[in-house]
């Protein structure tokens, strides 16, 4: 890990502690994730808003006046619309990711849940998701929260992490792997 990933995460912990914290404090958990969840759909959907997260050629007026906009047409206010606000105003908006994650992260010790990071080639459906949820509880014996991600690299099938342990089952590795046979067997 490099010392700015490193610095990033702290930075995108403490902002999601917080964030928890006054959460929990309201008794806002749910609401508070289920807006998270929202702009994390945003950011799978929009490559412009990706952009605009990510790149530090936006000023930080810019990016609080287009986040703002993003947010109250996305119809997220509260404790969510205030913290992006604020994370574009400190020219922090790059740890938005991050903050989400770790938030989830924290509502899923507090439920008793464990998470899992999914990457699939598009986005699940939510059968796909229920169905998904119901296999791992099986499998792990206990509530699962899907913390989903988009990547066409992978060209289909799922890269499933819970903890240390992964599951790759995606078309990309068994074509190389198909591959890599190939090359043993020439």
């Amino acid at each position: 890990m490099t010392d700015r990933t490193a610095s990033i995460s702290g930075v995108a912990q403490r902002y999601a502690s917080a964030l928890f914290e006054l959460a929990r404090d309201d008794s806002a958990l749910e609401g508070v994730d289920a807006d998270l969840v929202a702009f994390r759909g945003l950011l799978n959907e929009s490559a412009d808003l990706r952009r605009l997260v990510s790149s530090p050629v936006f000023s930080a007026e810019d990016q609080e006046r287009a986040i703002g906009a993003v947010t109250d047409k996305a119809g997220i206010t509260g404790l969510v619309g205030n913290l992006v606000r604020l994370i574009a105003r400190n020219r922090r908006l790059f740890t938005l990711p991050d903050i989400i994650k770790g938030f989830q992260a924290m509502l899923a010790i507090h439920r008793g849940e464990i998470t899992a990071d999914v990457t699939s080639a598009r986005p699940l459906s939510d059968a796909q998701t229920t169905a998904l949820k119901a296999a791992m509880k099986a499998s792990l014996g206990k509530d699962v929260t899907i913390d989903s991600r988009v990547e066409p690299a992978i060209l289909g099938g799922l890269i499933v992490k819970v903890g240390s342990r992964m599951i790759d089952s995606s078309i990309r590795t068994k074509l190389n792997i198909m591959k890599s046979r190939l090359k043993e067997a020439s």
